[in-house]
């Protein structure tokens, strides 16, 4: 009589609740901001004037001007309250050592020949880069928001014009960093990876 020695059950990623929340909360209010402050931008675009580029209504949010600007300033709230809280808890749990950038990482890509460390040190190299992108989209969106209120923001840009094109970059920036942050989370982890985030 032979034995059968049991396959070990393969161990998916995990992530913690908070985690989960964060990244949906992320997704919704993104997804509003986005259209909502492109129904903004179809009110004054941003290149050309009125006589720019406009954006067709299917992809924007608020029907109006005034429209567009409750459900952008509404997100803006739910997107920023969402960043501190993660960032608290990043800090409390101490995740920050695991997850942001490291010399090591850097070193990685100067000296290693290994595939997925190189993997790893990327996707932390882009995971600590939306920081300083997401400050300025939030920095020029409060300068544009209250401007009387803040005119030191609209003085840091040179001019409103100035500011509202920084704001309207940040986009495709934030656009560019979901799609590599989701790249490398499947080249580092798999669908399993990916999928932990949010299930």
């Amino acid at each position: 009589m032979t034995s059968t020695v049991p396959t070990p059950k393969k161990k998916f990623p995990t992530q913690a609740i908070p985690a989960k929340i964060f990244h949906w909360v992320n997704i919704v209010s993104l997804f509003i901001m986005l259209t909502s402050g492109l129904q903004i931008y179809n009110a004054n675009p941003v290149f050309g004037g009125r006589a720019g580029l406009h954006i067709p209504p299917i992809f924007t949010l608020g029907g109006w001007l005034a429209g567009g600007r409750h459900w952008h300033f509404a997100a803006m709230w739910l997107f920023s309250l969402n960043l501190l809280w993660y960032g608290i808890y990043v800090l409390i749990s101490r995740r920050w050592q695991h997850r942001f950038v490291s010399n090591k990482d850097l070193k990685a890509l100067q000296k290693t020949k290994n595939s997925q460390r190189l993997i790893y040190a990327w996707h932390r190299i882009v995971y600590t880069s939306i920081i300083p992108i997401l400050l300025l989209a939030l920095l020029t969106g409060i300068g544009m928001y209250k401007p009387a209120q803040f005119p030191w923001i609209v003085d840091m840009f040179g001019s409103w014009q100035a500011l509202r094109i920084v704001h309207f970059a940040s986009v495709p920036l934030v656009v560019l960093f979901a799609i590599a942050h989701s790249w490398l989370g499947l080249k580092a982890g798999g669908s399993q990876l990916t999928e932990s985030m949010f299930w």
